[in-house]
């Protein structure tokens, strides 16, 4: 895919939705990172559902550190692995609290010894809390940049940095929130909504549907 017609991609996806955002609900970069965590192999209406209770009595490091493991469990126990989630969610409370002031720390290899944050959570509240250029691959973003051309690769880390090299500049912020929403609700995994995609046409992908 030549660089014309990714910048033709994503000008339809700006024009169509100029202020990208993530779904998940917060009004803090903590309760992003938290909600973020607690997002791995499960739904944003899942953990939407467990933190709008959860953020009403505990949404700083000391008031989630101060339910504990189990209280704070008794809160997320509809999300997918909520066991070990709770474990790290309380882990990276008192690390916020005792290394870093309990505020959530602007830096890759900060965010990343949080316990519970890989590269892709980093990614995540980098971009949507701190306004930085990265890009968090995940399974919609993997899917849509492989299927339609945009960026294809082998594993995240390689679409991910293919997608960082490749996007024009102008595009690079909002670009994950872009690709996340399309894949989630247009290049859906199992039989993509081809008809319904404004960016069909400029699709590389040879078996589209009519849909």
């Amino acid at each position: 895919m030549n660089r014309d017609k990714r910048y033709a991609i994503f000008s339809r996806l700006r024009a169509e939705n100029p202020n990208p955002t993530t779904e998940l609900e917060f009004s803090s970069t903590f309760e992003l990172l938290i909600a973020v965590i607690l997002s791995a192999q499960a739904t944003d209406v899942s953990v939407n559902k467990a933190t709008r209770v959860l953020y009403k009595v505990a949404n700083t490091p000391e008031a989630i550190l101060a339910l504990g493991v189990d209280g704070l469990k008794a809160y997320i126990k509809t999300i997918g692995l909520f066991n070990t989630k709770a474990e790290n969610v309380i882990k990276t409370c008192r690390a916020l609290v005792e290394q870093h002031h309990s505020i959530v720390p602007d830096n890759r290899e900060q965010l990343e010894a949080l316990p519970g944050v890989g590269r892709k959570t980093a990614n995540v509240v980098l971009n949507t809390a701190f306004r930085q250029p990265a890009m968090a691959v995940d399974t919609h973003i993997f899917r849509v940049s492989n299927r339609t051309g945009l960026a294809p690769g082998k594993n995240v880390l390689e679409v991910e940095k293919r997608l960082v090299k490749l996007i024009p500049e102008e595009f690079l912020l909002d670009a994950h929130h872009w690709l996340i929403l399309h894949g989630r609700y247009v290049c859906i995994a199992r039989k993509p909504r081809c008809g319904a995609c404004i960016i069909h046409d400029l699709c590389e992908f040879k078996q589209k549907t009519e849909d």
